[in-house]
């Protein structure tokens, strides 16, 4: 596997791919890999005969109290995964490749009505940040698809209205959620947890499955929002929110929607977890 570090070096391998009839799929991430991220890749290599992965914290998506400083970055293990998992080209830009004029005075790609909302109101900014990094990647690499998790199922509608909305030649595809053993998300920020609240934070994915449960069963979504931020709390989890929302919009649902989707987000120690899980009443028999 070959790592890039400039612009100009990953567009020339590029256009040689391209002259070959081969085409390019591409896993943006923020490296610390694990299982989910490999996921990514082996999808991809499913879709396109060549690979792109990019490993790049974007300090543009991080608020000033968040932890951008104390991310993880292990990028040479980071390297070894990719290279096993069968990707073709790590693309590993710095800050200053990535925004030359500096963070303050670079061109921001905004997608309203997204983006402020769920994540984006506790995170004000941040989708604005994952839109103008993921649009610059995008349009350096240039892929035919590029492959996203739907644990981030917020970003991932973010990311596919910011490319309908532009108008890229782009597939984007959701690979579904990869759990540990005991249902918890895979994250990089799962690093974070002891021991304590690593047994705890399983919790919020029995209490998404649970009030998938109650949605199935006709409960009111305000009731199954209740019960799952009560739940979260009783678990020793800080609920940021629990939102049943419209799967293709994250509208909030009204009891006629038959497609949706369960969003949370809390906070257990120094992590943020997020997850999700789909519902179709439709499966109501």
């Amino acid at each position: 596997m070959e790592m890039i570090a400039h612009l100009d070096d990953l567009r020339a391998r590029v256009r040689d791919w391209r002259t070959a009839g081969q085409g390019v799929a591409f896993v943006p991430t923020m490296g610390n890999l694990h299982a989910g991220h490999l996921t990514l890749i082996e999808a991809a290599r499913m879709r396109a005969p060549r690979v792109v992965a990019s490993i790049f914290v974007n300090p543009l998506q991080f608020g000033p109290s968040e932890d951008l400083d104390a991310y993880p970055r292990t990028l040479e293990q980071d390297r070894e995964h990719l290279r096993t998992a069968g990707c073709d080209l790590l693309f590993a830009p710095s800050v200053a490749t990535m925004y030359p004029r500096g963070d303050e005075r670079q061109t921001r790609v905004e997608v309203p009505g997204l983006s402020d909302i769920l994540c984006g109101e506790t995170r004000p900014g941040h989708f604005r940040g994952v839109a103008t990094v993921v649009c610059k990647l995008l349009n350096m690499v240039q892929p035919d698809v590029a492959l996203f998790g739907e644990k981030d199922f917020q970003q991932l509608l973010v990311i596919r209205r910011m490319v309908e909305d532009l108008a890229f030649p782009i597939e984007i595809v959701g690979i579904p959620t990869v759990r540990e053993a005991d249902g918890l998300a895979m994250s990089s920020r799962n690093g974070y947890l002891d021991a304590d609240e690593r047994a705890r934070a399983p919790s919020l994915h029995r209490a998404l499955l649970a009030a998938r449960a109650e949605l199935l069963r006709g409960v009111a979504v305000d009731a199954v929002e209740a019960q799952a931020t009560a739940a979260l709390r009783e678990a020793g989890l800080v609920p940021d929110y629990v939102s049943v929302r419209v799967v293709t919009d994250l509208r909030p649902a009204t009891a006629s929607d038959p497609d949706l989707v369960i969003l949370a987000a809390a906070y257990l120690g120094r992590a943020r977890l997020i997850d999700n899980l789909r519902v179709s009443r439709d499966e109501v028999a």
